[in-house]
């Protein structure tokens, strides 16, 4: 069985692509439908990023599982399945990495892919010993909510601190009152996601709250508050 791919076509060429990952369970075999809430939470993503960006194909993966399944990784290998289809219909195009808990682990781990120049991980599930080499050269989003009980935001600052020794294009924000399902300042995370995923495709300048970050020295550019009265997006 194979991974399902929902696509939002541009109308015109496909000058980039912008692969969507969504969140799951440490364990499960179960397939991901449209129906599930790991994949619904991502929806609005890649419509908002398909609605501003002219000629980026938004691709939403879902996985033949439900959970990472060590040692296994089924994610990572429906990731890389994935990567090798962008490949073969857009060969060359660059690809923005976008994914959610789970998704989030998923893409750090196939950051090395040749056509990934960017990812975004959005409270991300990361464990010690999780790979940050494939990111040199790319540029790195981590966010994390203040109030996240299921993944650790210390952790994502951990990662962010190895990843900026491998890359100069880190930032990580910290989304005030904010939990683990980007429920409540929701806002705030779309426009964040969307304004990276621009920036880093030259479709837009890069947001000056984003350049901002990557320029700040550590630790400040990996602890930016969002969703404050300082926090960049109005």
């Amino acid at each position: 069985m194979e991974p399902a791919i929902d696509v939002l076509a541009p109308t015109g060429p496909v000058r980039a692509v912008v692969l969507v990952l969504h969140g799951g369970s440490v364990e499960g075999h179960l397939p991901v439908s449209r129906r599930k809430l790991p994949y619904l939470r991502m929806v609005p993503f890649a419509r908002s990023i398909h609605r501003r960006a002219e000629g980026v194909a938004v691709w939403l993966l879902r996985h033949t599982h439900n959970g990472w399944n060590a040692p296994h990784m089924h994610p990572v290998q429906d990731a890389r399945w994935a990567l090798d289809k962008i490949r073969r219909e857009h060969p060359g195009v660059p690809v923005v990495l976008v994914g959610h808990s789970m998704g989030g682990r998923t893409a750090l781990y196939v950051a090395d892919d040749p056509q990934v120049i960017a990812v975004c991980a959005l409270a991300p599930w990361i464990e010690a010993g999780d790979p940050y080499q494939g990111l040199a050269g790319r540029a790195l989003l981590i966010a994390h909510g203040d109030h996240d009980r299921t993944t650790d935001p210390a952790a994502s600052y951990r990662y962010a601190l190895r990843a900026r020794q491998v890359t100069d294009r880190v930032a990580r924000f910290t989304v005030l009152r904010e939990g683990h399902a980007m429920l409540f300042r929701f806002r705030y995370w779309t426009r964040l996601v969307t304004d990276f995923v621009l920036g880093v495709l030259d479709v837009e300048p890069l947001a000056p709250y984003l350049s901002n970050a990557m320029r700040e020295p550590t630790p400040r550019g990996l602890n930016v508050p969002l969703g404050g009265t300082r926090g960049g997006i109005r």
